[in-house]
């Protein structure tokens, strides 16, 4: 029987990484290193993976860093054959969770409970070669916030994954991309379980993890320019059971379409949504002008009273919307490329415009201002978002 007080404290305020000077006013040694180790049904696996690591770690950073072993009350009781192994590994933890489950929220108890400046994660399963720490370690040496452990660069791949695994991997990735471009675009492999990161990047970062990956969280949550990657074998399983079910891709995409809403600058949406209000009455202004005093036909009053608008909309959102932005763009010909930028973008939507409107008019049937209306909707969105990511971004060229 093992006595509660042998085991970590779980934590059970919110998912926030504390920050350094935190650990000092609590009288808490520091560390270079903390590595979490997440388990559940590990128990085959999980001596042989502490001792390849602490051998490791022994020549990397001697007397310099922790391995937590976060178990979720795992029926085969890794808890406790963790538990056993540290009166022979003084840098061993363990945390016994009882009412709290999943692998995500297992990595940020563990960090919270984490002394290390670097903080780190690795799967119990021995699939992720350990050697690949010391390569990692390097990176985050040389300054990168944040180390990936990748199969996708050089170096990288899987062992003996069947078609439909590499192809669902692979979907999951451009799903990615589509839904979350800005963090999904900085990795080569988002679902790694494999990584570092500067605690001073993440600290004081509420996390909201959904499902079993935590790397897309802190790509997106956290304070990093520099990430680094270094190419590893996934190596298949020579004891337990894979986790691995399509419960895990849904929990993906619901983690992805959280982080989008997250992410989502709501503040400026809300004042580019007002400018463009005001532009549907230029737009249908015109278009009931068109259409009725000079019998214009539905694609033509439709191409320019968008056209009209978006000139508009264009003055209203550099003076407004994105002021901020504007102002370090200063000068007439700097004004001109935004204008042109955001006309190229507008433009494409109101090709998206004329095809929706087509489509619900001639095939849908629908009144033509009430077609007109839902097509301006759903370009809303399209103009918002890829204005702000071309039309107004700063780059050094633009300064």
């Amino acid at each position: 029987m093992h006595n509660s007080r042998s085991f970590l404290p779980v934590p059970v305020s919110s998912l926030i990484i504390p920050d350094r000077d935190t650990l000092i006013n609590a009288n808490q040694k520091s560390l270079k290193f903390s590595l979490v180790i997440p388990t559940f049904n590990e128990s085959q696996n999980i001596q042989e993976l502490v001792r390849i690591l602490s051998d490791l770690l022994d020549r990397l950073m001697p007397e310099d860093y922790e391995l937590i072993v976060v178990d979720d009350d795992s029926p085969d009781r890794t808890w406790a054959v963790a538990a056993d192994l540290m009166p022979h590994y003084p840098h061993l933890r363990v945390m016994h969770r009882q009412t709290e489950r999943g692998l995500s929220t297992a990595v940020i108890r563990g960090w919270q409970a984490a002394r290390g400046e670097i903080l780190g994660v690795i799967d119990a399963d021995l699939q992720h070669p350990p050697a690949t720490l010391a390569q990692l370690w390097q990176e985050m040496a040389t300054g990168a916030e944040l180390a990936v452990a990748s199969r996708n660069v050089a170096g990288g791949g899987v062992s003996e994954w069947s078609l439909v695994r590499r192809f669902l991997s692979r979907g999951a990735q451009m799903l990615g991309l589509a839904i979350l471009p800005e963090v999904i675009g900085r990795l080569s492999d988002p679902m790694s379980g494999y990584f570092m990161v500067k605690r001073s990047a993440i600290a004081n970062k509420r996390m909201s993890p959904v499902g079993y990956k935590i790397l897309i969280e802190v790509t997106a949550r956290g304070q990093i320019r520099w990430i680094a990657e270094v190419g590893y074998v996934f190596r298949e399983r020579t004891a337990g059971a894979s986790k691995v079910t399509w419960k895990q891709y849904i929990e993906y995409l619901q983690h992805l379409i959280a982080l989008r809403f997250a992410l989502w600058p709501i503040a400026r949406f809300l004042r580019f949504g007002i400018v463009g209000f005001s532009g549907v009455f230029v737009d249908l202004g015109i278009f009931y002008l068109l259409r009725t005093f000079f019998g214009l036909g539905l694609t033509r009053s439709t191409i320019l009273s968008s056209e009209i608008a978006i000139v508009n909309n264009f003055l209203w959102n550099d003076t407004w919307t994105f002021r901020d932005l504007s102002s370090s763009q200063q000068g007439h010909r700097q004004r001109l490329r935004r204008f042109l930028k955001f006309n190229l973008v507008c433009l494409s939507g109101v090709i998206l415009n004329v095809i929706i409107v087509n489509l619900l008019f001639n095939l849908g049937h629908v009144n033509e201002y009430v077609a007109k209306l839902i097509a301006i909707s759903i370009v809303t969105f399209w103009n918002f978002w890829f204005n702000l990511k071309l039309s107004w971004r700063v780059t050094d060229v633009d300064k």
